[in-house]
């Protein structure tokens, strides 16, 4: 069944296509009648955030004038919601397309800077009579990523003898790292701003994806466009990326610049050392393989983040326990390949 003009109607009138799943539990299908177009999304597990979460920050967004999918229909007991169709361009495909990288995302910076700007609220409407509370990226969020690397991935390459003492000491240094953070709680972060999942809509960029949403540091998202695992671009591009961002965030914060970079470099060592255990997780839990070839050059973004004298000691123990040469290759069946 599907909805139409206010009304269930019977899908047999629709031409229905799966669409490529992402990483989470959810399944999507394209459903079309004539030029029309929706998307249906079902939620196999964790309902509450797929449904409940996603819908209410789409229409938290929608409401500041950020492009989200609008929703048409649900059936939460069902968990499937019906919603707008952004199509298929990607600005992963755009930025493929084109020469000049930086002026796209500069497009995408200056949406962020927007998104950045929005008052959070604490808690919003949603599709059910119950309000959704957005959380801060408190340190237990911080811990609760970076414990995904230090429960999937070291147990992958690491002697079981020698996992506990090693994930101890880690968990300890992050403590550290985290504490010297400078930014507040206060800003609308996406926690997956990246290529993947801003769509290019006629001549607007479109957010997906945004159900993960908490309030924390700018620099988060910022994080999340420039070290995007998915998309390799060049140290130069970085910092160009970088400092367009900086540009124009330092009229907004009145914040000194270096405080910026501090703050971008542990929380993309925190990212990136998250994303590893992610895909750690989805190979060893959930059978999913194609997330591993892209731990290497996770592993890269990871240690230019660490340049700085502030990771010496994360350094020190990731280097004596996880050699370049492990880094840089593929685990998958319980060995290596390359």
């Amino acid at each position: 069944m599907a909805w139409e003009n206010g009304r269930i109607i019977n899908l047999m009138k629709f031409k229905i296509r799966s669409m490529k799943s992402d990483a989470s539990f959810r399944k999507f299908y394209r459903i079309k009648l004539n030029k029309n177009s929706k998307i249906i999304v079902f939620a196999e597990k964790e309902k509450y955030k797929n449904l409940i979460a996603y819908c209410a920050i789409n229409n938290f967004l929608r409401n500041n004038k950020i492009l989200t999918p609008r929703l048409f229909e649900y059936d939460y007991a069902k968990g499937i919601i019906i919603i707008e169709d952004f199509g298929d361009l990607t600005f992963n495909k755009v930025l493929f397309a084109k020469r000049n990288k930086l002026t796209i995302y500069k497009k995408l910076v200056d949406l962020l800077l927007k998104i950045q700007k929005i008052k959070p609220k604490k808690k919003l409407k949603t599709i059910s009579s119950k309000l959704y509370a957005i959380n801060k990226y408190s340190m237990k969020y911080l811990h609760q990523e970076t414990d995904l690397f230090l429960d999937w991935y070291l147990p992958l390459i690491i002697n079981r003898k020698k996992v506990l003492s090693i994930k101890l000491r880690i968990k300890k240094i992050l403590s550290k790292l985290y504490k010297t953070l400078n930014f507040p709680n206060t800003c609308f972060v996406h926690r997956d701003y990246h290529v993947l999942n801003l769509m290019k809509v006629g001549n607007n960029v479109g957010v997906i994806d945004s159900q993960d949403a908490l309030i924390g540091n700018p620099m988060y998202d910022l994080v999340s466009l420039i070290d995007d695992v998915r998309i390799k671009t060049s140290q130069k591009l970085k910092n160009q990326i970088y400092g367009y961002y900086l540009k124009k965030a330092l009229k907004i914060y009145k914040v000194k610049s270096e405080k910026f970079l501090e703050d971008f470099n542990v929380l993309s060592v925190q990212r990136s050392l998250k994303i590893i255990g992610i895909f750690s997780r989805l190979f060893k839990r959930d059978k999913k393989n194609k997330y591993l070839k892209m731990i290497p050059y996770t592993w890269q973004l990871l240690e230019m983040r660490m340049r700085s004298e502030i990771f010496s000691e994360l350094k020190q123990i990731l280097n004596n326990n996880i050699s370049k040469k492990i880094r840089r290759k593929i685990i998958f069946r319980r060995r290596m390949i390359y």
